[in-house]
């Protein structure tokens, strides 16, 4: 790979263009090595110069000099790893391959650095004497707690070990996230004329453009592993072959014997994530990470999952008969199969409510439904959104925003690039290019929404699919409204089992009549939702809630089971799972949402390891969290959502996050909300 020199390198020089964007039109995957390899030293300098300050520690020349530290590094790193995850290509993931176990061992070498520590661990002791205020205070806890967990009290050889577990550990989820998107991106089912029976015009035009962007003739039909894609096709496929076929390659991503076999990557890294777990004193990796969140151990998780698992699946049980019933009108076997579920399903919400999604996805076009989540923001927390043209960003798709305070003031930018591509991901997420700071020198935030809809003209979305949209805006929304002094506490910064409370929160806001009424219109004749579609819309909510109770709860527990598996313990990962699928007894009818084969949650970095429940325990939180605007009687109370903004969606980490609840809810979350809106208790 050739390098530039350093004046040549558009990474290095200031990024002078507009809302100082990084500089998408000219950065090249040849210049993240050279870039990396002056950037890491640089922050290494700097770090060094906080250890070894000649002055004994301060919260400023200690705390908020280190968290000012790194920016040139910070920056260069965040629109890498958006470009590998967004629109990724071989050159780009062979410097991701090289670069994982140095930025690994780069932050070991922050963590690590004794002096550093000492400095930290001495304001730690005299905390209650230095007069921080709450933010300054939370900082320094924050702090200390990230260099305890990266392993700064270690003796020095424990030290050297812990690194180069980290080293490998990231090498290993590298390799385990490019491994899942080789099999996503080489698949293409080719549909005949034969193979469209049942398929509605949506994922017609959907399967289309899969075809045109994969470069076959035109008139061709692929559908493709992205959900938005392959769910449709599940749901209205009448090929109860084709629907096997396609339901066993989403089954079988990245547990495929040869070199992408994710299986024993897994393995190895779970005998990582134990040793890290044992040098760090704890029994095993689910309690070492589950002292950083709010669940605090193990045992609690368990208790909330296992409320919801076995109501769900006597639920399902109830629900099953109504499916089989309706196999047997459509001729089809009565022992329905996992590929049967959802289009079974589908014929039952159709017949029972008069609804099918062939119906409602006219009134859910895409722009339609931006324009509807940014309506939502600006009744609630006063921001305007205002789209900018004519800016290069990563990828053609991807459109960008102004993002304008009540007073017109730019508070930030928002990015959206909503749909799927061979060169891009799964899945649905936010990520920064730059994240807010309000200390000296401080930055608004660059924040960007990624999902992964079937492109189409136009692209219609369906009610799930909105769901997602309005769940990342809400991340989005944390952190373009953040208000947190130093950049280690904004945004979405905060404990895993709190990040998904301002997403699953906004989620409630796309469900709201008026908010339907204004900005669901069909798409060809611009007529508002009828009163009638929106009634049965209301009238199906609960409708087949026990299935996807069963495909969440069940890949959650299996993780929590794998992740408190004592330190030591090898584990087969295809073995451990069928296991446990039959320990819980996972309906084979229903199956899992994901396969550990595949988990990108778990095994591409820490993020969500021992931490798929944090859906289940952020939407307790949601639930009664969105009652308070059910009380209010309105689900734009001004009074309530400046509490909401306040407490929750500007607060970043500069508060614990029970009390930040507290403070928005009046008192302590209650699990019954959640299990009423899932259909699990009476209403």
């Amino acid at each position: 790979m050739t390098r530039e020199a350093p004046d040549a390198n558009p990474l290095l020089q200031d990024w002078t263009g507009p809302y100082g964007l990084p500089p998408f039109a000219t950065v090249r995957a040849s210049h993240f090595l050279p870039a990396f390899d002056i950037a890491l030293p640089a922050h290494l300098t700097e770090v060094e110069a906080i250890a070894h300050h000649p002055e004994p520690p301060s919260f400023a020349n200690t705390l908020q000099a280190l968290d000012e530290s790194g920016r040139l590094r910070s920056r260069i790193d965040l629109l890498f790893h958006n470009l590998t995850a967004s629109e990724t290509s071989p050159e780009l993931q062979a410097v991701e391959r090289e670069m994982a176990p140095r930025q690994a061992a780069h932050h070991n070498a922050i963590t690590m650095n004794a002096a550093l520590f000492q400095r930290i661990d001495t304001l730690h002791a005299q905390r209650a004497q230095l007069a921080l205020d709450v933010e300054q205070l939370r900082l320094l806890e924050r702090i200390h707690l990230d260099f305890v967990r990266a392993g700064a009290m270690l003796a020095p050889e424990a030290r050297q070990r812990y690194g180069a577990v980290m080293q490998e550990l990231a090498s290993l989820c590298a390799q385990f996230t490019q491994n899942v998107l080789a099999d996503e991106a080489g698949y293409a089912l080719e549909l005949e004329h034969a193979d469209l029976a049942g398929l509605p015009p949506f994922v017609l035009a959907a399967a289309r453009s899969a075809a045109s962007q994969r470069g076959l003739p035109e008139g061709s039909h692929v559908i493709t592993l992205s959900p938005s894609l392959a769910e449709p096709f599940m749901t209205f496929s009448a090929r109860r072959d084709l629907r096997e076929t396609l339901w066993r390659a989403r089954v079988a991503r990245g547990a495929q014997a040869g070199g992408r076999d994710n299986r024993p990557v897994a393995a190895r890294i779970m005998a990582l994530r134990q040793e890290q777990a044992a040098l760090n004193g704890y029994a095993s990796y689910a309690d070492y990470e589950l002292v950083d969140r709010m669940a605090g151990q193990p045992g609690a998780v368990t208790d909330l999952l296992t409320q919801v698992w076995e109501p769900a699946k006597a639920q399902a049980a109830a629900d099953r008969a109504a499916l089989v019933a309706m196999a047997c009108s459509l001729g089809e076997p009565e022992e329905i199969a996992a590929w049967d579920w959802r289009y079974l399903a589908q014929k039952v919400r159709q017949a029972r409510y008069s609804l099918d999604d062939a119906e409602v996805k006219p009134y859910f076009a895409l722009d339609n439904m931006i324009n509807a989540m940014f309506d939502c923001a600006q009744r609630l927390f006063g921001v305007h959104f205002v789209e900018q043209t004519g800016h290069t960003l990563h990828h053609p798709d991807a459109r960008l925003w102004e993002v304008r305070g009540s007073d017109d003031a730019l508070i930030g930018l928002f990015i959206g690039d909503n749909f799927a591509r061979p060169t891009k991901r799964s899945g649905a997420w936010m990520s920064v290019f730059r994240s807010q700071s309000g200390q000296a020198g401080g930055t608004l935030p660059i924040v960007i929404n990624n999902n992964n809809f079937a492109k189409a003209t136009p692209t219609l979305l369906s009610f799930n699919d909105v769901r997602t949209l309005f769940h990342e805006f809400g991340h989005g929304l944390h952190g373009l409204l953040s208000r947190a002094r130093y950049e280690r506490l904004a945004g979405t910064r905060v404990l895993r089992d709190y990040v998904e409370l301002p997403s699953q929160l906004f989620e409630n806001w796309a469900e709201e009549d008026e908010v339907l009424t204004r900005h669901a219109r069909h798409h060809v004749t611009g007529e508002v939702i009828p009163a009638a579609l929106l009634a049965k819309l209301k009238a199906a909510r609960q409708f087949d809630q026990a299935w996807e109770t069963v495909q969440y709860v069940g890949p959650a527990l299996i993780d929590m089971a794998l992740h408190s598996l004592p330190n030591g313990t090898a584990v087969d990962i295809a073995e451990f799972e069928l296991a446990q699928s039959r320990l819980l007894g996972v309906p084979p009818d229903i199956g899992q949402r994901h396969h550990l084969s595949h988990f990108q949650h778990l095994f591409s970095g820490p993020g969500y390891a021992a931490g798929y429940y944090v859906y289940m325990w952020a939407e307790v939180l949601e639930a009664d969290g969105f009652d308070a605007f059910t009380e209010a009687g309105d689900p734009f109370d001004p009074t309530t959502a400046e509490r909401l903004l306040r407490h929750v969606y500007s607060a970043g980490n500069t508060r614990e996050p029970s009390a930040a609840f507290r403070a928005f809810r009046g008192r302590d979350p209650q699990v019954a909300p959640m299990l009423r809106k899932r259909g699990l208790l009476p209403a």
